[in-house]
């Protein structure tokens, strides 16, 4: 078997799919990334057992089809350092033995059995199929993903909540503290139906959508989902169990109303939060008209911090406690310039909004207060 291929396009394929690969695998062969060439066309697959990520691309020109598996750390690290040119894969079928040959000089490295590389599952007869653009997908995943658990005691805290209805999608995740629901109208189900995406598959989707046009096209049984893209497919093992009734958490009628510009709002909470305690990252935010006081102490250090800004608030005065970082991250995971903060009392959750949606898109981020000791 021998094939000519573009030694940047190539490894560009290889690296994008190798992230899949675990550091250490039950099956050595999971180390290896599995080649095939079919008609002129390699196709490229590297899997965990759980998720299989799968890509393909032209040959130059090729002689005779066949398959081997190559392992992924010698050949990512070889390629990495070679400049563009058309390599030569020339592979002895009988003792799997590869040869690369690129301008100044050659690789000799061995396969190994393709055979024995597990194949991904497919779908069963029930499996529900929804199509939505790369963009869409991609958005709800960034907004999201942050806010997963890794909780091995409540497993389906730790996935994105794919909420399916005939009118739109809604993206859901929460780790018990932290909660987003991002809802698009962009696109919608022909059924109702649901499923919970693991969080390494939708890491691996978050850096592969960006650079893909188009339609996605999900399909999805009880145990596993496909997710095919223009370049790559992703095979990938869901979440089983039944995902807690997120809308019955979100408080819905809240009197107090924060509107506040969010990057500033950003920038005092990285000053003050240095000096909150190491241990629960508290922060108080202190509302009076038209002003947000934020502070913080480390009582063990007697070190503190408070900053005070401008903001729209007509309520009664109140104090409430949140973790910083927790804060932050959800801050910095809206677009919007300004956004608005919700509150009904120092106990309830605070629902946080942009003032701003974007087109065909209902988000909504959720954090639970921390009780503050004065």
């Amino acid at each position: 078997m021998k094939f000519i291929v573009s030694s940047t396009g190539l490894f560009s394929h290889l690296q994008a799919i190798s992230r899949v690969i675990n550091s250490k695998n039950s099956l050595p062969i999971l180390d290896c990334f599995l080649m095939e060439l079919r008609d002129g066309t390699l196709s490229i697959t590297a899997s965990d057992s759980e998720t299989t990520l799968s890509t393909s691309l032209e040959v130059n020109e090729s002689d005779g089809d066949g398959q081997l598996a190559i392992a992924s750390k010698t050949i990512l690290d070889a390629l990495k350092e070679i400049p563009e040119q058309p390599l030569t894969f020339l592979v002895d079928t009988d003792n799997l033995e590869i040869t690369v040959k690129y301008q100044n000089g050659q690789y000799s490295l061995m396969g190994q059995n393709a055979d024995e590389y597990p194949q991904a599952p497919g779908l069963g007869a029930n499996a529900v199929n929804v199509t939505l653009d790369a963009a869409v997908l991609s958005n709800g995943i960034n907004r999201s993903l942050f806010a997963t658990a890794d909780d091995e005691l409540r497993p389906v805290m730790n996935g994105i909540y794919f909420d399916i209805t005939t009118e739109d999608i809604t993206f859901v995740a929460s780790d018990g503290h932290k909660l987003v629901r991002n809802k698009t109208l962009a696109a919608h189900g022909d059924e109702k139906a649901a499923f919970i995406l693991p969080k390494k598959p939708a890491t691996l989707l978050k850096n592969l959508l960006p650079k893909e046009q188009g339609d996605i096209q999900i399909g999805f049984d009880n145990r596993n989902a496909t997710f095919t893209m223009e370049n790559y497919q992703m095979v990938c093992r869901l979440i089983e169990g039944r995902y807690p009734n997120y809308n019955s958490v979100i408080p819905q009628d809240n009197p107090y109303r924060i509107t506040i510009d969010r990057a500033m709002m950003i920038s005092a909470l990285r000053r003050v939060s240095v000096f909150s305690s190491q241990a629960s990252s508290l922060i108080k935010l202190g509302l009076s008209k038209d002003r947000i006081q934020i502070s913080a102490q480390d009582i063990d250090f007697s070190t503190s911090a408070e900053e005070t800004l401008i903001c729209q608030y007509d309520g009664n005065p109140m104090s409430i406690g949140f973790k910083s970082t927790f804060l932050i991250d959800i801050l910095n995971n809206i677009a919007s310039q300004e956004v608005i903060v919700e509150l009904a009392d120092p106990s309830r959750a605070g629902v946080i909004v942009p003032v701003e949606q974007e087109e065909n898109e209902d988000l909504l981020m959720l954090l639970m207060p921390m009780m503050l000791n004065d």
